[in-house]
């Protein structure tokens, strides 16, 4: 082996080599196979364990969003409960069945105690939803700034709570043959509503 020279050596007739370079290739081989193994084995498993770091982040996000959802879903039932008996306690300060006719009237006869002049004052068929009705109004009134102001704050004090919205409201000046400058004409559909009783809704309240 000392005058061994690795240049001599015959590859294609790998059978002929002393039996020292034989053993040396042989571990090398094993050691190079070896190696090449590990590598691939281990990058394998660091790509399935960033993987799994990564799922376990996730989990562990959703698990902490689901606590917090847990830990407070008491607190959200208690304020979903105060909310529904004050929506009705506010329902119950709505007119009844039995008031609305009377309710109609009032709301005339508040206008017609300002000096507002009802040219057209006809109630709607009745509208009915999950809780509430409510009942269309057309009307067409005369009056100044200063009356129709005063036909809103004489509704507001009215014994029941009275809850009014317009739609198709127009305000215009009275374009008419011997109208004053001050005059204005209010057109269009007021709603106003009642609460439902439990013969209505089925005992739901």
């Amino acid at each position: 082996m000392k005058d061994f020279d690795l240049r001599n050596l015959d590859f294609n007739n790998a059978g002929a080599w002393p039996v020292p370079v034989k053993s040396f290739f042989c571990v090398l081989a094993v050691v190079v196979i070896g190696a090449l193994g590990w590598y691939f084995l281990h990058a394998d498993q660091k790509t399935q364990l960033e993987g799994l770091q990564a799922q376990e982040l996730t989990l562990r996000q959703e698990f902490e969003f689901k606590q917090g959802k847990a830990a407070n879903l008491e607190a959200l039932k208690q304020q979903l409960e105060e909310m529904e008996v004050m929506l009705f306690q506010m329902l119950r300060q709505l007119p009844s069945k039995t008031e609305m006719p009377d309710l109609i009237v009032d709301i005339s006869q508040t206008a017609l105690s300002t000096g507002i002049s009802n040219e057209l004052f006809q109630p709607g068929a009745e509208v009915r939803r999950d809780f509430y009705a409510e009942k269309p109004i057309q009307l067409r009134m005369i009056g100044t700034y200063h009356q129709f102001g005063a036909f809103v704050s004489g509704v507001a004090s009215l014994p029941r709570v009275v809850i009014m919205t317009m739609s198709d409201i127009s305000l215009r000046p009275r374009n008419a043959p011997g109208a004053s400058a001050n005059e204005l004409m209010l057109e269009g559909t007021i709603k106003t509503y009642r609460y439902l009783d439990e013969n209505e809704t089925g005992g739901a309240q």
